[in-house]
């Protein structure tokens, strides 16, 4: 059984290097073995691969997953008074990313590219129309589909389509390397932007200075297009600025092999988004721009890693409508790991998230703060697995965003897998 197995093994690598050798013949016999040249018993393996061929000069394709199981505690509130009402345990099987990406090479420069990424995760749908009855289902988007120029620019190169925002791909890769388990803060805690858009992006890199700048519709990759019929035609001006103090901008970082220090500026002007609507006088939806401006820094270094932000928003719709605080407030986060092992695949996680939504109109604040903790193992260049818990807690669970908060922890394993 071995001699087969091991035969087989031999078949599928001498096979592989036939393709590039030219001709190069299999045999085998009635016991499975492999042999390069014909003889008693032996019966010539025919190849019969499938063959793929695109109008580039080459195509690279990858994915990224990140699976897990969730146990969820959440209090449930009266929406008449905020007042405790029951708890409700919930146990569920997630498929949080699910990416499968293809970036063919169109070119002659060996770094431009286009690249789209599909992203299948599941979501909540719709009740039906006697109001029961909401399924879950998985719904797959486009969530980058754009051309990469290199260099278009001196140390610039411009994303054009369905493209990255400047901020939260930055802080992924940078400052907050536990994607699987949480979003980062502005995109997560605070509910304020997302990772990508249709418009452009000039992205810069020097030895000591990183930018992105880009115009964007505004919505994200989940809204709509908006028109002179309807709010939403508003388009936002978003950036990042980031000294890179050690002299490593240009370098493409591993967290566990490379020190670095970035301190970062980053924002965006949003006009008339189709998200922060507001009811006006006249009863119809009016929408309304606001401003988000944020201060970031991060130490890293093989063995540890540190940051902390802040980051103020200001929604001119928040001043007028009483049913709103959305996109209108401050805080602030903080998050460590810690590494451990000869090739640092261990990882202790901590972070603190700070939110204070205010509502203008009814001059009321709403404080919510979010603790993450865990443990990671890097089992591989392709998979790591996590243990993690995550609080959530809102203050006096007052009516935010016109629904009463809960209150809830939940404890997470996580298989985050790349390829």
């Amino acid at each position: 059984m071995n001699k087969i197995v091991l035969s087989a093994v031999a078949a599928l690598t001498i096979g592989a290097l036939s393709a590039s050798a030219g001709g190069v013949k299999l045999y085998s016999d009635t016991d499975g073995q492999v042999f390069t040249s014909a003889g008693e018993g032996r019966t010539e393996i025919k190849d019969s691969g499938t063959s793929v061929s695109a109008k580039a000069s080459k195509l690279k394709f990858s994915g990224k997953h990140y699976l897990g199981f969730t146990y969820k505690n959440k209090e449930e509130l009266s929406a008449a008074d905020g007042g405790l009402k029951a708890e409700r345990k919930t146990g569920n099987f997630e498929m949080r990313r699910n990416y499968l990406q293809v970036k063919a090479y169109l070119l002659e420069d060996p770094k431009s590219y286009l690249r789209v990424t599909l992203d299948a995760s599941y979501t909540e749908s719709k009740a039906n129309d006697d109001g029961k009855n909401p399924s879950n289902y998985a719904q797959v988007y486009v969530k980058y589909a754009y051309l990469y120029l290199n260099d278009i620019l001196p140390f610039t190169g411009v994303e054009l389509g369905m493209v990255h925002r400047p901020w939260a791909d930055y802080e992924q890769g940078q400052g907050w390397k536990m994607r699987s388990i949480s979003k980062v803060f502005s995109e997560g805690t605070a509910h304020l932007l997302n990772s990508s858009d249709l418009g452009f992006n000039f992205r810069t890199k020097t030895d000591y200075f990183t930018s992105e700048l880009g115009i964007f519709n505004g919505e994200g990759y989940h809204g709509s297009n908006g028109d002179e019929t309807k709010i939403g035609t508003g388009v936002s001006a978003e950036w990042r600025l980031t000294g890179a103090m050690l002299g490593n901008g240009t370098k493409k970082r591993k967290v566990t092999k490379d020190t670095y220090a970035d301190a970062s500026f980053f924002g965006q002007y949003n006009a008339d988004n189709s998200k922060n609507e507001v009811k006006n006088d006249a009863g119809g939806e009016e929408a309304y721009d606001y401003t988000i401006l944020g201060v970031h820094a991060v130490y890293n270094m093989p063995n540890f890693l540190i940051a902390a932000q802040y980051v103020s928003s200001d929604n001119d719709g928040s001043e007028i409508g009483a049913g709103t605080s959305k996109y209108n407030g401050t805080g602030y986060s903080i998050n460590a790991t810690a590494r451990f092992g000869d090739k640092k695949e261990y990882s202790v996680i901590a972070r603190y998230d700070d939110w204070e939504a205010e509502n203008e109109a009814l001059d009321e604040k709403y404080q919510t703060n979010t603790a993450i903790y865990g443990v990671a193992w890097r089992q591989n260049k392709n998979v790591k697995w996590l243990l993690s818990g995550e609080s959530y807690r809102a203050d006096d669970h007052k009516s935010y965003k016109g629904k009463a908060t809960q209150d809830w922890d939940a404890a997470m394993v996580t298989a985050e897998i790349k390829w």
